[in-house]
C-alpha cells in the first residue's frame, strides 16, 4: 500500500520508524545517571532545525533503550538531514533549551535506511566527542496498519520492596534478526501493588512483532525503582497468535518465572501470574489511506487587510508589492497552496479577506468578503486565481479593522458542518488564514476553534510581518490545552501556527512543510474519532469490448 502512488499525487511518501538505544551517556545528575530523552530533527535548510518527533524520557541510565519509535516520512528524492539529540530532563516543560544536551549525531535518513542499522560516537558539538556515549538507530519500514490492542493484570507477584509491596511494570520484547531482543512496549508502573491491572494498550503491529504472529516474544514484569536498578519479578515467552486466543475476552494467563528462583528451588512454581484480560486486532489507517481512498481536502484562504498591515503602496506596507509581484503574504500563499491543490481534484478554491471596507460605498469594514468581490461564487481557479483575485481587490479595498477571525472560521465550519453530516471520510477542510497578528475577538475565536474541533476542519494560520505573535501561540494548542471562554476543551489539536519570518530565506516548499506538517495527523484523529473507514476507490471502468 505505502509505496503505490495515486496518478494526483507527486510524491511517494514510504513510512519509516527508527528504534533508538544508547550506551555510556555523560552522566549530568549530580549522585545519579541522567534522565534521557532522545529528539528527531529534520534540517528545513540553511542551519535550522523542525522537530519531528520524541521518545519517552528514561529515568536514571546511561545506556537506554527507547520504546517510543521515531516515524517520519521517507522521501527517496529528496536529502533528507537529521539531526537525533539526547537529552538530560529535569523537569515537566516540554521545552528542551533549559535541559542538558548529552550529544547528539548528524546523518541522513538515506544513511540509516540503506544501512538498516548503524552506530555512531554520540558528539557535543562537530569534533567533540561526548564522552564514550554511542547511539544505535535502526530503520524499519512500516508496511502493515494492523496494530494490537491488550490489557494485562497480575496476581501474587513476589514482593521486592523492604518497605511496601513491589511497583511492577512490564516490558515486551521481540526477537530481531540477530537474535537478539528488542524492546517495543513499556506499560506504566503499579505503584505498591502485587496484584495490578495495567491500562489498556495499543502498539502497532510491525513494531510488536515485525507482522509475524509467530515471532518468539519476551515479557518482562520488572520492580520499579527511582535509581534505575529495577528488580526483575518475572519472565515469560508467548507470540501473538497465543496472545490472540484472549480476543473473546476469555484471558490467557502465564506464570511469571525467575531463572535465578527456579535454579535454586525444585518446589518454585512461579513469582506470581500474569493474565492477558483482553485482545483485538485493529486497523489503523493513515493520512495516504484516506488520500488514496478519495477523501478530498478543501482548501479556503483567508487574508488580513486590516490597517496595521499599512497602507499597500507604501514600500512598508505588508502588503505592498515588490518588483517581482510579491509580498511575504503572497509568498506564504503559493508556498501553502501549491502542496495541498495537489489533493482536490477541482482545484476551486473559496478566497476571502477580512479587516477592509469594499467599493462603492466604504461605509463598514467587512470580516468576510469574497476576494473576488463575488460572494454568491467566491471560488477562485487554484493558487493563481487566488493571486489573481487578491491582485485585483488590493486597489480597490481601504484597510480598516478590528482584526476578527471568528467570522471567517464559522463561515469554513458551517460548510465542513454539513460536510460531515455524509457520515464517512469523503471530505476534510484546511483554512489557511494569512495575518499580521493583532487578532481583536480572542475570546470568539476561542470559541470558534473549540466548536470545530468537532468537525473535519484543520486551521493553519501564517503571521506576516515583525509583530508579537503571543495571542497565535496560545490558539495552537502544543503547548497546553486550548479552552473556550466556558471552559470546554478542544476535541483534537487543530491550529497550527507559524511565523513566516522563520522561513523569509529558507527554501519556499520548507514553509508549506512545516505548516502542513500536522494536517495528515488531525485528519486521522477525526475520522478515528468519528470511526470512519477510508472511503475505497472508486472500482476502474471495464475497458469497452472491441
Amino acid at each position: 500500500m505505502v509505496s503505490v502512488c495515486p496518478p494526483q499525487m507527486t510524491d511517494c511518501v514510504t513510512k519509516v520508524e527508527l528504534c533508538v538505544s544508547c550506551t555510556d551517556l555523560l552522566d549530568k545528575d549530580v549522585g545519579s545517571k541522567s534522565d534521557p530523552l532522545c529528539v528527531l530533527l529534520q534540517s528545513t535548510g540553511g542551519d535550522k532545525w523542525t522537530e519531528l518527533a520524541r521518545t519517552e524520557r528514561l529515568n536514571n541510565t546511561s545506556s537506554p533503550a527507547f520504546s517510543q519509535r521515531l516515524k517520519l516520512d521517507y522521501h527517496f528524492e529528496k536529502v533528507q538531514n537529521l539531526k537525533l539529540g539526547l537529552y538530560d530532563i529535569d523537569n515537566s516543560s516540554s521545552d528542551l533549551g533549559d535541559d542538558d544536551y548529552l550529544g547528539g549525531v548528524e546523518l541522513t535518513l538515506g544513511q540509516i535506511v540503506a544501512s538498516k542499522s548503524l552506530t555512531r560516537p554520540l558528539q557535543l558539538k562537530k569534533g567533540k566527542p561526548a564522552g564514550k556515549g554511542s547511539i544505535t538507530i535502526t530503520a524499519e519500514e512500516i508496511k502493515d496498519n494492523r496494530a494490537i490492542e491488550l490489557e494485562f493484570e497480575a496476581k501474587n507477584l513476589d514482593k521486592k520492596d523492604t518497605f511496601g509491596k513491589s511497583d511492577p511494570f512490564l516490558e515486551f520484547f521481540k526477537k530481531g534478526d540477530d537474535g537478539k531482543w528488542q524492546l517495543v512496549h513499556r506499560t506504566e508502573v503499579v505503584k505498591n501493588n502485587l496484584s495490578p491491572s495495567w491500562k489498556k494498550f495499543t502498539v502497532a503491529l510491525q513494531t510488536f512483532c515485525g507482522s509475524d504472529l509467530e515471532k518468539p516474544l519476551k515479557v518482562d514484569c520488572s520492580d520499579y525503582d527511582s535509581d534505575g536498578s529495577h528488580d526483575l519479578i518475572g519472565s515469560f515467552t508467548t507470540k501473538v497468535s497465543e496472545l490472540m486466543k484472549a480476543a473473546g475476552g476469555s484471558p490467557v494467563s502465564f506464570d511469571c518465572i525467575h531463572p535465578d528462583k527456579q535454579k535454586k528451588k525444585k518446589s518454585y512454581k512461579n513469582s506470581g501470574v500474569v493474565s492477558l484480560k483482553n485482545s483485538k486486532m485493529l486497523t489503523q489507517y493513515t493520512f495516504l489511506d484516506y488520500v488514496m481512498g478519495g477523501c478530498q481536502i478543501n482548501f479556503t484562504v483567508g487574508v488580513d487587510f486590516t490597517g496595521s498591515n499599512g497602507d499597500p503602496r507604501s514600500p512598508n506596507s505588508l502588503h505592498y508589492m515588490s518588483q517581482d509581484g510579491l509580498n511575504q503574504y503572497l509568498s506564504a500563499l503559493w508556498s501553502v497552496g501549491n502542496v495541498v491543490q495537489d489533493y482536490d481534484t477541482d482545484k476551486l478554491f473559496p478566497a476571502f479577506g477580512f479587516g477592509a471596507k469594499l467599493p462603492p460605498d466604504y461605509q463598514t469594514a467587512n470580516h468576510e468578503f469574497a476576494l473576488n468581490f463575488n460572494p454568491a461564487n467566491p471560488f477562485c481557479q487554484g493558487v493563481q486565481g487566488i493571486v489573481e483575485a487578491y491582485r485585483m481587490a488590493l486597489p480597490q479595498l481601504r484597510l480598516s479593522g478590528p482584526t476578527n477571525f471568528s467570522p471567517l472560521i464559522n463561515h469554513v465550519a458551517g460548510i465542513a458542518s454539513q460536510a460531515a453530516q455524509s457520515n464517512n471520510a469523503a471530505q476534510y477542510f484546511v483554512l489557511l488564514i494569512l495575518t499580521d497578528g493583532e487578532i481583536t475577538d480572542f475570546d470568539q475565536t476561542k470559541d470558534a476553534i473549540v466548536r470545530a474541533s468537532r468537525l473535519p476542519l484543520s486551521v493553519i494560520i501564517v503571521g506576516v510581518g515583525p509583530a508579537d505573535f503571543t495571542a497565535m501561540e496560545l490558539l495552537d494548542g502544543d503547548d497546553g490545552v486550548l479552552r473556550s471562554t466556558v471552559g470546554e476543551a478542544v476535541a483534537r489539536d487543530i491550529v497550527q501556527f507559524v511565523p513566516f519570518r522563520k522561513f523569509k530565506d529558507a527554501p519556499q516548499a520548507s514553509l508549506a512543510q512545516s505548516v502542513l506538517a500536522e494536517v495528515p495527523n488531525q485528519l486521522v484523529s477525526y475520522f478515528k474519532m468519528r470511526g470512519f473507514d477510508p472511503p475505497k476507490p472508486p472500482a476502474k471502468a471495464a475497458a469497452p469490448k472491441s
